[in-house]
């Protein structure tokens, strides 16, 4: 797993299906770990927020955390909670969502081992503008506000490595918005299908099979769609022989056809 530590290995966890209490809160953590058993300046190290922070830097940095075990379906924050602190998942998986009045949730982004989120956010001082619950049995990663505000204060350079990683983050969510505006449901199921499929060329590499991480319902909110159109377009591209489902694990037959399905 990427950035995940040596001694663990994620769960072969499920998802939530319980939403967090109303009116609550604070972090909902089941353990707050000893930082010391795990190595994390080396962890920080391999995050792309940090790869190119010297190793005092990550010292420094590493006595500003904290380390919390979260059961699956546990709330992390809530939307409009303060920010004090940014998170890391050093193992499981996290869903950033919002509610809509009207009671439907919108799965935002799902964050996976060795990935981070809410950091723009402890930068501005502003409420958390998403909720965050678990969806497997995580460890998470709290990185203070105050340790990383302080190597900016001693370290300009610092800054611009960080500001390099936010770069790298917003150009995701960029292009994740642009998918959403200029492809249609068909091209989104299948971009999504094919994101880890095509070499750096652009070229499809070899067949595989694609185990979704989180239930059909919570990756269609993640595309933008109902889960009823998102199992009508795996139906309509196992029709064409392009892939085959069972459950969760989807194999791709024909990555080049697939690459280049337009729907009818």
């Amino acid at each position: 797993m990427t950035g995940g530590l040596d001694r663990d290995q994620d769960p072969a966890g499920g998802e939530a299906r319980a939403s967090a209490p109303a009116g609550t809160s604070e972090v909902h953590a089941d353990a707050v770990l000893d930082t010391r058993t795990y190595d994390i300046p080396r962890f920080l190290a391999r995050l792309p927020l940090f790869s190119d922070i010297g190793p005092e830097a990550l010292e420094r940095l590493a006595l500003g955390c904290t380390l919390h075990r979260h059961e699956r379906g546990g709330l992390v924050f809530r939307q409009g909670d303060p920010c004090e602190s940014f998170k890391v998942v050093m193992m499981g998986q996290v869903k950033l969502f919002v509610i809509s009045p009207s009671g439907h949730e919108k799965v935002i982004e799902l964050i996976g081992p060795g990935h981070s989120f809410a950091e723009a956010l402890m930068f501005l001082g502003k409420p958390c503008m998403v909720s965050a619950q678990t969806l497997a049995d995580s460890m998470l990663l709290s990185v203070s506000r105050a340790v990383v505000m302080s190597e900016l204060a001693q370290d300009p350079q610092f800054s611009m490595r960080m500001l390099a990683g936010l770069s790298r983050r917003l150009h995701g969510l960029v292009s994740d918005v642009q998918a959403y505006a200029l492809q249609n449901g068909v091209q989104r199921v299948i971009g999504y299908l094919l994101r880890d499929q095509l070499t750096d060329e652009g070229t499809p590499a070899e067949a595989v099979t694609v185990s979704l991480p989180v239930s059909k319902a919570t990756l269609a909110s993640r595309l933008s769609l109902t889960p009823e159109y998102f199992s009508r377009v795996l139906r309509e591209l196992e029709d064409a022989q392009l892939i085959q489902v069972d459950r969760r694990d989807i194999r791709i037959l024909d990555v080049k056809r697939l690459a280049a399905y337009q729907s009818g």
